[in-house]
């Protein structure tokens, strides 16, 4: 890494233009592993595939004004949270990541500065994981800011994980707390400062918001003792996951909802807010926990894996049933479990009729 020429005050990226831009990010990045046999600089990267494995590649999409808010996200926190959803879906795999590229579509006004700690995000991330900034491009905006990021991790063919596998009578775990990172945009929204230091429970749903934690490591120790038959990830919320995991199985599930792991922060502020805090964890999106379907034969090596999760708590929800209906089981009696965030919902539809 070479230091960066330093900016004047207010310049923009429409001001470097692109040729300054890519050359301030390769700057920014450490030299590539030994099997990354070409990098940042040509019109593609070239890397050798780790040996026995399969490539897993994933790709996802940040986009201002749907995703997130530059008045309350940090241009920092924005290159953190790209990396990280990507790492997610990896995790969901069974993959351990490699490499990433970076695609950068700028409003020619946003501040190089911006550009710089924005990179610093991904760059945080990816050193903690070992992950190599290959390439990507950078294109000029008319309208909002777009992060788009494309992740290839490696996997042994029998240690693939899929949304596919699960059978009735599997039970259903989900990694980490849920609802968090919910509770946190809901706060922001309401207040861009974000909520009073001494509220500690509620700055970590924040911070689970801005930074969610990828599950990188169970997902690589699920893959390598096989104790899962199936794993989704959970970027849209618990119901928007099992909904596609039970899909993908044909099969159904019913969750105990006082099992269910709800943030502490969460809850307090959805009760606040007048909101059910089972119904609203359960739908809120942003939490990048791990949905995980094992069935009983396996508990032993499964007890492995959250014995080597680093602190992270893997509760026991529910299973998987032979009835495709996807039912939450609470002290009220049972009910249809609510749905995730749906990105296409159509809110401007004519009502239905009566």
């Amino acid at each position: 890494m070479s230091s960066l020429p330093t900016l004047a005050a207010g310049v923009t990226v429409g001001d470097l233009g692109e040729a300054a831009l890519i050359d301030r990010i390769r700057r920014r990045v450490p030299p590539a592993p030994d099997w990354v046999t070409t990098g940042i600089g040509d019109d593609a990267a070239v890397i050798e595939p780790a040996r026995g494995t399969l490539d897993v590649v994933t790709t996802d999409t940040l986009v201002e004004g749907i995703h997130f808010e530059r008045s309350f996200v940090s241009a920092a926190d924005l290159g953190y949270k790209t990396l990280a959803v990507n790492l997610s879906d990896l995790a969901a795999m069974g993959a351990t990541p490699r490499v990433v590229v970076l695609s950068l579509v700028l409003p020619a006004a946003m501040a190089a500065a911006d550009l710089d700690t924005l990179v610093g995000g991904v760059l945080t991330l990816a050193n903690r994981h070992q992950v190599a900034l290959v390439g990507g491009n950078i294109t000029r905006s008319s309208g909002p800011l777009v992060l788009g990021m494309t992740a290839i991790g490696a996997v042994r063919r029998r240690r693939v994980l899929t949304r596919a596998g699960g059978r009735p009578g599997d039970e259903l775990w989900v990694t980490g707390t849920l609802g968090g990172a919910a509770a946190g945009l809901a706060c922001l929204q309401r207040d861009p400062a974000g909520p009073p230091e001494a509220d500690g429970d509620l700055a970590g749903c924040v911070e689970r918001y801005r930074r969610p934690e990828p599950r990188v490591r169970i997902g690589t120790l699920l893959g390598r003792n096989r104790a899962a038959r199936a794993v989704v990830d959970l970027s849209d919320g618990l119901g928007d996951g099992l909904r596609q995991l039970t899909q993908a199985c044909h099969v159904g599930a019913v969750v105990d909802g006082a099992a269910v792991p709800i943030d502490t922060g969460a809850r307090r502020w959805f009760e606040t807010q007048g909101l059910d805090p089972l119904d609203a964890a359960l739908a809120g999106g942003d939490d990048y926990e791990l949905l995980v379907a094992v069935p009983r034969a396996h508990r032993r090596r499964f007890a492995a894996v959250r014995r080597l999760a680093r602190g992270v708590p893997i509760t026991r929800i529910g299973e998987l049933t032979t009835d495709t209906a996807l039912v939450l089981r609470t002290r009220d009696g049972d009910r249809p479990l609510p749905p995730g965030y749906q990105h296409f919902e159509t809110a401007h539809a004519p009502p239905a009729p009566s």
